[in-house]
């Protein structure tokens, strides 16, 4: 039997995606249950997280299961991922033996891996979690690589519980300024399932090069047409948010600096008037707000945005554990 992993919606069909959803919402319902009795969950951090690892875990113990966390490098052995590599440096173990024993002990291994900001024609790969996947003899799932699967989830799920059917609302996925450039896995994630989803989206941006990588745009484009929605690029702040029934805000590197961000800065730095606030927010349908968390306040968006009733990023992060206990017992029940 092929063994079905959660690395990215795009491998899961909108009548999966639904259907997690529901039972997600289930779960949301009635949290205790006992899909994942008798069952362990190996996550892997090998970056810091907070809603992440408690969602996890707390989602695996109200199913019943048990959930052992390592952080390779820190309290387990860091690993190589590169094949042929004659291991004489600092890493210890090859994935080929890390992902092969950790499936004999787990019946699902979950991996949070960032890019390392270096090369984007390397992190766009995605090596980590597709090594994992090539090894475990379990299902992986992805807490989040270049995409944020789980964290797609838990906002449509938001998103529904507001709106219904989001079939043609105007969803604005805004960049907004950061101090530092940051990883585009939440951004790529928003434009897959809010086109998934059959919304019309605009990627609002300061100039072209804060467009996201062509793949992301090309799946954003195929899942429109596929389920009844658009997707187009603005730069023109007024334009995007006039009627809009979403905006979610994200930062994000710009990607042709990848790696050099020196030379990105002076553009991130002239334009932190992306900043949502009261005014922008005024221009919408009555829209909702949203954000992935962590957010730097009065950076990225105002603290009259974030504690407006229209913000709803506190109930996509707790979505967080109803959608996650949803596709661990989708992928534990598959076995």
């Amino acid at each position: 039997m092929t063994i079905r992993h959660f690395l990215t919606t795009q491998d899961w069909s909108r009548a999966e995606i639904d259907a997690l959803l529901e039972q997600a919402a289930a779960f949301k319902r009635s949290p205790a249950g006992a899909q994942l009795a008798g069952k362990s969950v190996a996550l892997l951090f090998f970056n810091p997280s907070m809603r992440t690892r408690t969602s996890f875990e707390l989602g695996a113990f109200q199913l019943g299961g048990h959930a052992v966390v390592l952080s390779p490098g820190k309290d387990a052995w860091p690993i190589e991922f590169e094949p042929g590599t004659v291991m004489d440096g600092d890493t210890e173990e090859h994935i080929a033996e890390v992902a092969r024993v950790l499936s004999r002990y787990a019946d699902l291994i979950c991996v949070r891996a960032f890019p390392k900001f270096q090369d984007w024609s390397v992190d766009r790969e995605d090596k980590v979690i597709k090594a994992f996947a090539k090894y475990a003899t379990v299902p992986v799932i992805n807490m989040e690589t270049i995409t944020h699967p789980c964290q797609e989830l838990a906002h449509a799920l938001a998103l529904r519980e507001h709106l219904g059917d989001l079939t043609k609302k105007k969803y604005v996925l805004t960049w907004t300024y950061h101090p530092k450039p940051l990883n585009t896995a939440v951004a790529n994630s928003a434009l897959l399932i809010a086109t998934k989803m059959g919304m019309d989206v605009t990627l609002l941006c300061p100039t072209p090069e804060y467009v996201l990588d062509e793949r992301y745009m090309e799946f954003g484009r195929l899942n429109a047409e596929q389920n009844g929605g658009s997707l187009k690029v603005s730069h023109d702040i007024e334009e995007a948010y006039s009627g809009a029934d979403v905006v979610y805000a994200k930062s994000w590197g710009a990607l042709p600096y990848f790696g050099k961000w020196e030379q990105e800065k002076p553009i991130r730095e002239a334009n932190k008037h992306f900043i949502v606030d009261e005014a922008k927010m005024a221009l919408t349908n009555h829209g909702l707000f949203s954000h992935c968390l962590p957010l730097r306040r009065n950076v990225k968006a105002t603290d009259a945005v974030m504690d407006a009733p229209y913000c709803i990023a506190i109930d996509e992060a707790e979505n967080r554990l109803h959608v996650q206990k949803a596709v661990m017992a989708s992928l534990v029940g598959q076995r």
